[in-house]
């Protein structure tokens, strides 16, 4: 189980963030541990913590928001979206005083769905999206891999195995990284759990967002959703599965996004080639959250049954995506993220283009055999991009990494968070 004491990589950033701008939004799932950080952050700047989960603290802050928003700096202001009118009156006080580091806000609805925010604080806001725990931090170490394949793509491979077993994957990528699911027991205590978390999301969040009619469908259509993971969203399936027209499921969709509970890749290089699709992946943000929906657990799979494999291996590039996601939030640089398909069948999970334009392809194998048709998409890629082509990485449940083309390296999804090859 989860250790109570956890050391967030944004709790470092944080304080850099506060240095530059006025306001930073913390965005993310519930539970994910904003409140914690931003409760670690009070302690140690001896403030306090206007909670506005709590109904009397909500209440209090709504009737008298001069007051509460324009006490000493920094205001820290846990669960902002309770009250949407509180932009407004941030607002009005940066226009007073735009010093770096006035408030930093938590919300569990992400940033842009909220009314009248764009209008309120453009240009005077910092979002970051707080991620379930990665995996590096659940086992308290820091990772580098997105940092160094940014910064030497060749460090990636290594001349050692690595020793992290199947068995490993598959606890790792079945338990995702939600703090409060890591601290129960697997099975029953922890799909209780999940059974709770979503319905207090969709009974509560989404529905505080918009008022729908169809509210009992929104469990349903995630579950749709979820068995679409690491694939291209395909709204109108969902939209027959669940028995919505395929505009009121797009728009609920668009909800079950703005309470962290899927996200959308976009879909990248769509002017390189002809024949690059437009369509997006979806993704769930957590993994853990995604096996409980799709029913997929470790016995399910030990059974082998070749469509519950498949899953598997869906789900195991929505782990990865969201790890490298999660690296690159740390990082506070800007990389533009897509994934990158044709008609013709050449396909990369994830592509990361630097502001230099250089590109990064990622693809990713929950099998451990290798074969050259496992980095077609990576070898389509390199030739389209030539010189901009940094590198290409399949990562995969093989424990050896090796290069197998020129800048295209296959190495173990352990890396991830491991340590680096030496």
């Amino acid at each position: 189980m989860l250790s109570t004491d956890v050391e967030r990589r944004l709790e470092a950033l944080l304080p850099q963030l506060m240095a530059d701008e006025p306001v930073v939004v913390l965005s993310g799932p519930r539970t994910v541990g904003k409140s914690t950080v931003l409760r670690q952050l009070a302690r140690r700047l001896d403030v306090t913590v206007l909670d506005l989960d709590d109904v009397g603290t909500r209440n209090l802050v709504a009737a008298d928001l001069n007051t509460f928003v324009g006490g000493p700096s920094p205001v820290l202001i846990d669960e902002f979206q309770h009250v949407p009118t509180l932009l407004d009156t941030i607002k009005a006080e940066l226009n007073r005083d735009t010093r770096p580091g006035r408030f930093v806000l938590t919300g569990s609805t992400r940033y842009e769905t909220m009314p009248r925010t764009a209008q309120s604080l453009t240009g005077r806001v910092h979002v970051v999206t707080v991620w379930p725990m990665s995996q590096g931090e659940i086992a308290g170490h820091r990772e580098t891999f997105v940092a160094r394949l940014l910064a030497e793509f060749a460090a990636v491979a290594g001349p050692a195995p690595d020793a992290t077993t199947r068995e490993e994957y598959v606890e790792r990528i079945l338990a995702g990284g939600l703090p409060a699911a890591l601290r129960r027991n697997p099975g029953r205590p922890r799909e209780r759990w999940y059974d709770d978390y979503v319905r207090l999301v969709v009974e509560r969040d989404v529905l505080d967002i918009k008022g729908i009619r169809q509210s009992a469908k929104l469990p349903t259509l995630l579950a749709r959703l979820a068995s679409q993971t690491g694939q291209m969203l395909n709204v109108a399936h969902a939209a027959r599965e669940t028995g919505l027209t395929p505009s009121v499921a797009e728009d609920y969709t668009r909800l079950l996004e703005s309470v962290f509970l899927v996200h959308r890749l976009p879909a990248w290089g769509t002017t390189l080639a002809a024949r690059a699709t437009k369509a997006p992946k979806v993704h769930l943000v957590d993994t853990g959250l995604g096996a409980f929906l799709m029913r997929l657990t470790a016995d399910s799979l030990q059974r082998r049954v070749p469509a519950v494999l498949a899953e598997f291996g869906h789900l195991a590039e929505t782990f990865v995506v969201n790890e490298v996601l999660k690296q690159l939030s740390w990082l506070d640089v800007l990389v533009q993220v897509g994934h990158y398909r044709t008609s013709d069948g050449d396909e990369v999970d994830l592509v990361l283009e630097t502001a230099a334009g250089d590109v990064i392809a990622i693809a990713v194998k929950a099998g451990s055999t290798f074969r050259r048709e496992d980095v077609r998409g990576l070898r389509h890629l390199r030739n389209r991009l030539g010189g901009r082509f940094r590198g290409g990485v399949l990562l995969s449940t093989n424990p050896m990494s090796a290069t197998v083309d020129d800048r295209i390296t296959v190495a173990p999804i352990a890396l991830l968070w491991g340590p680096p090859p030496g």
